[in-house]
């Protein structure tokens, strides 16, 4: 904590005498190892922080020398009681955390403590192993709460004897306990405005009719069914999490609200108008059987019709990703004409119809991902086509074209992910374009695109023409480099990220100099043999060289334009050679260069892989043989034999010395005849 109040909110922290610090009226006394409240702190202390200690017990005097406090904290002590008259001389707290204590020990005396703090606000405790029972008995007296947890506890079922009193609570947090039931058990919460029950084992939610809450979240149960009470009054529900639960199917929502957050992922719900088979369940109902108590109400709802009861025209984000939709109702989303994020990825869909006259122009973003498409079908004749929507994910289906100039409709488009699809692109105009493709051409709006494992073969025909591609990912596209490099003049003035991770580039001929805005390149996983030249002109600021056959760099790569401008470089996984390292030495000593895999970059000498950082000594005696100058190498080992043989001769001749002198007499000193 580093804020405080008044005109010196700068101050820096200043020591206390209790070992802990201030800064104003803030004390912060977190791990100090303190097992009891320090009695010499500033008496106009306000807050307190006394977390992460070993305090174990708050007795009668513990809070006397402060009664200006107002905000409490004890969260990750040990304490298992606050005796009844602790908070005598603090009426003013408000906020009190006892988080991850041991308050179930002796909740009884507890709560007579909390009743005498008549202007609590908020309470927190979480974690304290505590049963439905004792939070009854805890909160009995605490009318003046407004926001209430009791997460991580082992709570188990709510009734309309628990929550009592609490008629100004606002905010209520169940998250990981361990509730399958509730009954009735926030009837008289009238003011309650956010519920959180998420992480329980709640089985179903039937007759909901808490009209006055915003928020409600009950993802990670098990519920299977969510059906809410049929009524014409207003819900002010504005936000309701179904996430990760076992729905079944769609839920049956307020016919008035205010809902613009609908999260429906991973679950299992359908739709039943049309089976993948073709078979229809049009006239198909279902009765759930509602008993409460003596009184059995039995609801008949037809499984997809009845949605239209519900006012969906104020939702902006509906989440429906992880199911298992293989179709959507007539008119499902007509609906919702306020929609601007709908998430559909990871579902069962194999066809998708887009029309002008659809209600979807408000609608930004679009994930289709993850499915089974094989169709993206348009209406002929229409105007613009999802005006507003600037993200479109496509990727992992089996769509092989898209309509023919959908995205000179899309005016907006700014995003487009076609990865993992078998698609290839349109060819320049006046080309043959009789095969299946997607046509991006001219479509100025488009800054990201990715194509990754589409298996393209080759883009000779500068497909990104009228293009302003900012990020491109060819990645997976083994064949996506062979041929015509000429589509990179298309980019030259916009491209700051390019991926050609996998592409099978084997060449450093390969020139990318024309792209001199790049920011970012991943060349991973290719099987490059030496550094490719054109980059080094390049001012980059991350470079990926994983997974490559690279002995070595450019001694000279951290004085280069490209060393000087990189802050990212990754290196891992190639072939180094331990025995040419200066161009490792010279990055390490690049200022602002970081190489986040540096820990898993290796050389090899021999048969051995070594950390290039730390080469035993054997090693680098071997390598200043290999690398020493080879005609000094020469002259080392030609002088010892040079001198052997010197040293014979001269042996040789002073052993034979006398008879050599008496044979040359002999042969020199007879006169010869004339």
């Amino acid at each position: 904590l580093a804020v405080g109040r008044g005109s010196g909110m700068d101050a820096a922290w200043a020591p206390s005498p209790g070992g802990c610090e201030l800064v104003q009226s803030i004390m912060d006394c977190t791990g100090r190892w303190l097992s009891s409240i320090p009695g010499n702190l500033r008496g106009d202390t306000e807050e307190l922080f006394l977390d992460d200690n070993t305090i174990q017990v708050l007795d009668n005097a513990s809070l006397l020398l402060y009664p200006q406090l107002w905000h409490l904290s004890l969260t990750r002590n040990r304490l298992q009681l606050i005796e009844p008259g602790a908070f005598l001389s603090s009426q003013g707290l408000q906020v009190l955390s006892l988080a991850d204590n041991l308050l179930f020990t002796n909740y009884s005396l507890t709560a007579a403590a909390l009743s005498a703090l008549p202007a609590l606000r908020t309470l927190d405790l979480a974690g304290n192993q505590l049963t439905e029972d004792m939070v009854a008995v805890l909160v009995s007296n605490l009318s003046s709460l407004e926001s209430l947890s009791v997460a991580r506890n082992i709570i188990m079922r709510l009734d309309s004897s628990i929550l009592t009193n609490l008629t100004q609570l606002l905010e209520l947090n169940l998250e990981k306990n361990y509730i399958f039931e509730i009954d009735n058990a926030f009837e008289g919460l009238q003011r309650l405005q956010r519920l959180n029950i998420a992480y329980n084992y709640l089985p179903c939610l039937v007759g909901f009719g808490l009209t006055q809450l915003r928020v409600l979240n009950v993802s990670n149960n098990v519920i299977e069914w969510f059906l809410t009470l049929e009524s014409d009054d207003l819900f002010e529900l504005e936000v309701l999490d179904l996430s990760h639960n076992r729905l079944l199917f769609f839920p049956v929502l307020p016919r008035q609200s205010r809902l613009h957050s609908l999260l429906l992922q991973d679950n299992r719900m359908s739709f039943y108008q049309r089976l993948p088979n073709g078979t229809s369940l049009a006239n198909v109902t279902v009765q759930f059987l509602i008993i409460d108590g003596n009184y059995t109400n039995t609801t008949t709802v037809r499984l997809w019709e009845d949605l239209c009861h519900s006012n969906l025209s104020s939702l902006r984000l509906l989440d429906m990703s992880q199911n298992q939709v293989w179709g959507l109702p007539d008119d499902f989303l007509a609906q919702m004409p306020s929609l601007t994020h709908l998430k559909l990825n990871q579902n069962c869909l194999e066809a998708f119809h887009l029309s002008g006259e659809d209600p979807l122009a408000m609608l930004t973003e679009l994930d289709l991902s993850q499915n089974q498409l094989a169709e993206l079908g348009v209406k002929v004749g229409v105007g613009d086509i999802l005006p507003n929507l600037q993200l479109f994910n496509l990727s992992t289906n089996r769509l092989q074209a898209l309509p023919p100039g959908i995205f000179t409709r899309t005016r907006k488009i700014t995003t487009l992910d076609l990865s993992r699809n078998r698609v290839d692109l349109c060819p320049q105009p006046g080309e043959a374009e009789s095969l299946p493709c997607v046509d991006i051409r001219g479509v100025q709006t488009l800054t990201h695109l990715s194509l990754a494992g589409c298996g393209l073969q080759g883009l000779g025909s500068r497909p990104f023409q009228g293009t302003s591609l900012t990020h491109l990912d060819l990645s997976d596209n083994r064949q996506a480099l062979s041929g015509d490099l000429g589509w990179l003049q298309d980019l030259v003035l916009t491209l700051r990220v390019l991926s050609l991770r996998n592409t099978s580039l084997s060449s450093s001929a390969v020139d990318l100099s024309a792209l001199n805005g790049l920011v970012r390149l991943d060349l991973s996983g290719n099987s490059l043999a030496a550094f490719p030249s054109s980059l080094g002109t390049l001012r980059l600021r991350s470079l990926d060289l994983r997974d490559n056959c690279l002995p070595a760099l450019p001694p000279d790569v951290a004085r280069a334009p490209l060393g000087t401008s990189l802050r990212e470089l990754y290196l891992s996984r190639n072939p180094y050679n331990c025995c040419t390292l200066g161009w490792w030495d010279a990055l390490q000593r690049a200022e602002g260069l970081r190489v986040p895999d540096g820990r898993e970059v290796t050389c090899r000498h021999g048969s051995r892989a070594l950390s290039p950082g730390a080469l035993p000594e054997p090693v680098l005696q071997s390598c200043r043989w290999q690398t020493a100058d080879l005609a000094l190498l020469y002259l080392v080992l030609a002088l010892p034999t040079c001198l052997t043989l010197l040293v014979a001769f001269v042996v040789v001749f002073l052993m034979l010395k006398e008879k050599l002198l008496k044979m040359v007499k002999t042969r020199c000193g007879v006169s010869s005849p004339y």
